[in-house]
């Protein structure tokens, strides 16, 4: 029976999958009801600053009785079932590695769904950090040479070989990735500290500054066609800290102005006031009719890399 129980004795083999998927381990019952229904709309919900819905993440279902070794390499595994106790724990590395193993117990359909209201944002959180550090993991296998990114902004950034620069100006760099269905671009510039430091306008500052900078260096093939941010839909704002400096993370919708081309960007304005400047990181995808979830967390994952090298 496949449980949390521990066995020392396991050897552990690597993970597989694709990126933001979730193997749920739960009987057909509990899974056509509201448990499932649950689930469903917490894991699935559709995915903040993209222009088409698309699931948080890939969810794959799989009864108990099925899942004794060939599933247990998922990365992220969410075990939900009635017992005798309800129950909530995290297993790390309990069958492969890296892997987070939820287990997820109850008395009743009540208590597990209950536990799931409460445990959701743990759950998101947790999977969504390790993602990013498997998507690092993956990128450092072939980096970029970014000694250009230490001698115009004094950082260091894990990028993929994959990348090249097309834009060099002395305090701007504008890094590609073609792909099949388009490409995906990573912007870095800086600004003076004092420019985004009013707290009345701090999002407004900095839609300013991102579409002053599509206004210099990005434009579509006609005149007139600069890239800027969607006026219709106001973007998503939040604070966090990116290698331990107070940023500014900012997730919506660009356009080329009098065009038809659009996608999501994101967007981090990183506070460094040693060096009396905001450092702006922004990565931005062009894939039309195509899924954009996983491009854009490739480009968070780069960008959340950073590091800012003391002078």
């Amino acid at each position: 029976m496949f449980s949390c129980k521990q066995e020392d004795s396991i050897a552990l083999k690597n993970t597989s999958g694709k990126i933001n998927t979730i193997s749920i381990i739960i009987d057909d019952q509990l899974w056509n009801g509201e448990v499932g229904d649950s689930i469903r709309n917490k894991f699935a919900a559709p995915v903040i600053g993209l222009p088409q819905e698309e699931p948080l993440f890939t969810i794959n279902q799989y009864p108990v009785k099925l899942m004794e070794g060939f599933m247990t390499d998922s990365r992220n595994i969410i075990l939900i079932k009635k017992d005798t106790e309800n129950h909530f724990q995290i297993k790390e590395n309990r069958y492969a590695k890296p892997q987070n193993v939820f287990c997820i117990s109850g008395k009743s359909t009540t208590a597990i769904l209950e536990l799931i209201e409460n445990k959701t944002s743990q759950i998101i959180q947790t999977i969504r950090d390790s993602e990013i550090k498997e998507s690092q993991t993956l990128n450092r296998k072939t980096l970029l040479d970014t000694k250009k990114l230490t001698e115009k902004f004094q950082i260091s950034m894990a990028v993929p070989s994959d990348y090249q620069y097309v834009v060099q100006e002395p305090k701007f760099i504008w890094l590609k990735k073609e792909i099949i269905s388009g490409n995906t671009s990573i912007l870095i510039y800086e600004v003076p500290l004092k420019s985004l430091q009013n707290a009345n306008n701090l999002v407004g500052n900095i839609i300013k500054k991102r579409d002053s900078i599509g206004s210099l260096y990005i434009h579509g093939k006609e005149p007139n066609t600069d890239m800027i941010t969607e006026e219709a839909y106001s973007p998503y704002f939040f604070q966090i800290k990116l290698d331990g400096k107070l940023t500014y993370e900012m997730k919506g919708t660009w356009v080329l102005k009098n065009d038809f081309m659009s996608g999501p960007f994101i967007n981090y304005s990183i506070m460094d006031p040693d060096n009396n400047r905001a450092l702006i990181i922004e990565g931005f995808c062009y894939s039309p009719s195509k899924e954009k979830r996983d491009l854009m967390h490739e480009l968070e994952a780069i960008i959340k890399s950073v590091a800012v090298i003391k002078r």
